[in-house]
């Protein structure tokens, strides 16, 4: 019988020293792999986020509903783009897009019957803000021409949004100065009776309702331009845009 072999004892510094050769070896092992899985999930992020900014949407924006049997018309109602501007006239910027904008989709849209323009009141500005759109109303429902032609001499003759200028003598002699062929007893009484209140209340509450950023605001059937009013060239194509689409739906 052999004798046993003595066992070799292991010295207690290098047992420690591989231990911790082996723990530092496991923690950039760790560190690596923890690497690999963020890169990996910022990859997969960074696709996810490529396919929702490049793939292309084809859902448009839900259109919002109008009345437009109960607002004033500039054109054929059975024009297939309906144009429906939210205005107060007590506002600069509304004066600048009716004189300088509008007269251009009159002549490239409503002239030939693709296009016609509806307006609703959203008197924010100030109390003679209401005055005006108590005014304005009045003579749509005398005549709807009459209107339009009503609704330019206010906007041409419009005062300091910082100061009350649209009292209802003011606007009763405007009228008469407009030749609106209108009965201008009716429009005071009309002003002074608050008569189209509620309905002016109810175009203002559909504005809060559609969270309108200010005036003027401006929807292409239905579906709000959130462009820059300044800039016509894109308003055209906007509007032509509609007409395209509206003509498929046909």
């Amino acid at each position: 019988m052999q004798p046993m072999a003595n066992k070799k004892k292991v010295n207690p510094a290098i047992k420690r020293q591989q231990q911790q050769e082996y723990k530092q070896k496991e923690a950039l092992r760790q560190k690596k792999l923890m690497r690999n899985l963020i890169i990996g999930t910022v990859a997969v992020i960074a696709v996810i986020v490529l396919l929702i900014v490049f793939i292309p949407n084809n859902k448009t924006a839900e259109a919002t509903t109008f009345d437009y049997s109960q607002l004033p018309v500039k054109g054929e109602k059975t024009a297939p783009v309906k144009i429906v501007e939210f205005g107060d006239f007590k506002c600069p910027i509304c004066k600048q897009f009716n004189e300088i904008i509008v007269p251009q989709i009159q002549k490239d849209f409503i002239a030939n019957g693709t296009a016609a323009m509806y307006f609703m009141n959203f008197p924010f500005l100030g109390p003679d803000s209401t005055t005006a759109a108590l005014a304005v109303e009045s003579v749509y429902h005398q005549n709807n021409d009459a209107f339009w032609k009503f609704f330019d001499a206010v906007y041409t003759n419009q005062g300091d949004e910082n100061t009350e200028w649209a009292t209802t003598d003011f606007l009763v002699n405007l009228a008469k100065k407009a030749d609106a062929s209108i009965d201008t007893t009716k429009l005071r009484q009309d002003i002074e009776n608050k008569t189209y209140a509620k309905e002016i209340q109810a175009q203002y509450d559909k504005g809060k309702e559609l969270n309108l950023p200010g005036t003027p605001s401006i929807y292409i059937n239905g579906v709000e331009y959130t462009g820059d009013l300044g800039d016509y060239t894109a308003l055209k194509a906007a509007i032509e845009k509609a007409k395209t689409e509206a003509g498929s739906e046909g």
